[in-house]
C-alpha cells in the first residue's frame, strides 16, 4: 500500500536533509516544554567547539572537535598525536572545552562516544560515567557511550 502512496530514493540529498532537520527540531520543539523554554536563546543552535593543540612548529599535536546544545556539550572527536600521548595533553584538551562549554555556553554536561580501544578508561578517570555499551558496533568493536556533570 505505501509504496502506491509514495515514491522512495535513496540518494543523497542536502536541501531535503536540511529540511527534514529543521522539521524534526520543530516537532521535537513542539512536544518538550525544555526545548521550547530555549527558543531564541543561544543554547537553542548547534555551535561548534574546538580546541587546538599545536607543536612548536605550528603542526597538530591533538584536537578536540565538538558542539554545544541544549546546555549540553558533545565531544565528537578528541586525538593526540602518537607522539604526545601520555604527556597530559588529552586532559588538557579535555578539560579547556569542559571549562568553554561550563563558562562561556552555560552547559551543564558532557556526553561523548568511545570505542573499547580507544580511550574509555581515560575519560572515566575524568569522571565519565558509561551510560550505554553497544558490543558488535562495529562488529567486533564495543562502542561506548559516556557523560559527565559539569560542576
Amino acid at each position: 500500500m505505501v509504496s502506491r502512496m509514495f515514491r522512495l530514493v535513496t540518494e543523497v540529498d542536502k536541501a531535503r536533509q536540511d529540511l527534514l532537520r529543521v522539521r524534526l527540531r520543530e516537532t521535537n520543539t513542539a512536544a518538550s516544554p525544555i526545548l521550547r523554554a530555549l527558543r531564541g536563546t543561544p543554547g537553542e543552535r548547534q555551535l561548534p567547539l574546538h580546541v587546538w593543540a599545536l607543536d612548536s612548529s605550528d603542526a597538530l599535536a591533538g584536537g578536540l572537535v565538538g558542539h554545544t546544545w541544549a546546555t549540553w556539550l558533545h565531544v565528537t572527536y578528541l586525538w593526540v598525536d602518537e607522539r604526545h600521548r601520555g604527556s597530559g595533553l588529552g586532559s588538557h584538551l579535555l578539560a579547556r572545552a569542559e571549562r568553554a562549554a561550563r563558562s562561556e555556553r552555560g552547559c551543564t554536561a558532557v556526553r561523548l562516544e568511545t570505542w573499547d580501544f580507544q580511550a574509555p578508561a581515560f575519560y572515566q578517570r575524568r569522571g565519565y560515567e558509561v551510560v550505554c555499551v553497544i558490543p558488535d558496533y562495529p562488529p567486533g568493536i564495543t562502542e561506548y557511550t559516556l557523560t559527565k556533570r559539569l560542576s
